[in-house]
């Protein structure tokens, strides 16, 4: 037999060898790091684009909720007419609490000042619009959903639902707030009292 054949064992030794070193090759962080940029880069503008996205939120349906809300407000024998046909029990007093709601709360909104305290109310309001005026849709939500998605309420309650679970977002008076105290916490914290001692 030729010396110079390989022998069964010496291929299997090589080829287990050829297999670690690819394997190793991939395990590498380099390559992990290569895989997930695209991702991490994707993260990072995404993230950057939130800001961007709850303020606009904010302005516009902000402003609907004022405009909505002050409509109301300024022909209130309507509302109260229209709750009372809807079976809604103190018609006037709640056609005036829903107008204030809608109109403060769309204000507050727009500034993005206390936000996520004025979304309760104007989720509640939304969801009385929804029990009261659009029941058949929430009844069929499952059979008809495009109707409940449709319905006057929908887009309204959704965007205050997006500032209640994401907040304002910074580019707002609740993130300025934020960002003065979180400075000022700065200030006051042990760390940032401590001289710095020089050595002589």
């Amino acid at each position: 037999m030729p010396s110079n054949l390989s022998s069964p064992v010496s291929l299997v030794v090589r080829n287990r060898e050829f297999a670690r070193l690819i394997t190793h090759e991939m395990n590498t962080p380099s390559l992990l790091k290569f895989a997930y940029a695209p991702s991490q880069q994707l993260t990072r503008v995404a993230t950057g684009l939130q800001p961007i996205f709850l303020l606009v939120i904010r302005l516009y349906w902000g402003w609907q909720f004022f405009q909505t809300g002050l409509g109301k407000l300024m022909d209130i024998p309507k509302v109260t007419a229209f709750f009372e046909s809807l079976g809604i029990v103190a018609p006037s007093f709640n056609a005036v609490l829903a107008g204030c709601s809608e109109c403060f709360g769309g204000l507050l909104l727009l500034l993005g000042l206390g936000s996520r305290f004025i979304t309760i109310p104007l989720l509640t309001t939304m969801t009385v619009a929804y029990l009261t005026a659009d029941l058949d849709k929430v009844k069929h939500i499952f059979a008809e959903p495009d109707k409940f998605v449709t319905a006057d309420p929908f887009l309204f309650m959704l965007a205050a639902l997006i500032v209640f679970l994401f907040g304002p977002g910074p580019l707002s008076l609740d993130g300025i707030v934020s960002r003065i105290r979180t400075g000022r916490h700065a200030e006051r914290s042990p760390r940032s009292r401590q001289k710095v001692v020089r050595p002589a």
